[in-house]
């Protein structure tokens, strides 16, 4: 009988941004790099996001000890995952933006399905890591808990995988 290797022991792929400030943006590749991301790698007040409705990467803003992100450092990630998404070719993206405290794994969903809440919404044209796109959003949409990617207004957030 054929072994088959568990996803621990595959290397995890990340790409690592460099952003201005000493702040650092990781994106995953794959549904199993983006849940070691998100549910592993990330520090409980990392920043997360996510592209709304359609499949991407899960993208980790981390930063120096201590210090607050300031709103353009937040785009500037928010466009990275934009960019590492199915919306890379779109004008303006919807992303997602959470602490990652807020994100979980439900119970049997699939590899790289999370849930988040305390959800913001954030307006930005997908870009790779350059300057962040000026694109400011009318009202952010704060929320207790978050919408479901792609359905506004549903109680739980399930963000789906990044499918390839």
């Amino acid at each position: 009988m054929a072994r088959v290797k568990s996803s621990a022991s595959e290397p995890r792929r990340l790409i690592e941004y460099a952003l201005p400030g000493g702040w650092k943006a990781l994106a995953g590749r794959t549904d199993a790099d983006n849940e070691h991301l998100s549910l592993r790698v990330a520090r409980p007040d990392d920043w997360w996001f996510h592209v709304r409705g359609m499949p991407g990467s899960h993208v980790i803003l981390q930063g120096p000890a201590g210090e607050e992100a300031d709103r353009e450092t937040l785009k500037r990630a928010a466009a990275i995952a934009a960019y590492h998404s199915k919306a890379r070719e779109g004008g303006v993206v919807a992303v997602s933006c959470t602490r990652a405290r807020y994100v979980s794994k439900p119970r049997g969903a699939k590899q790289g399905t999370v849930q988040i809440r305390k959800e913001v919404v954030l307006q930005v044209r997908p870009a790779a890591g350059g300057p962040a796109p000026a694109i400011e959003s009318p009202a952010a949409d704060e929320s207790e808990t978050s919408s479901h990617v792609g359905t506004r207004g549903s109680r739980s957030g399930t963000v789906n995988r990044r499918s390839k």
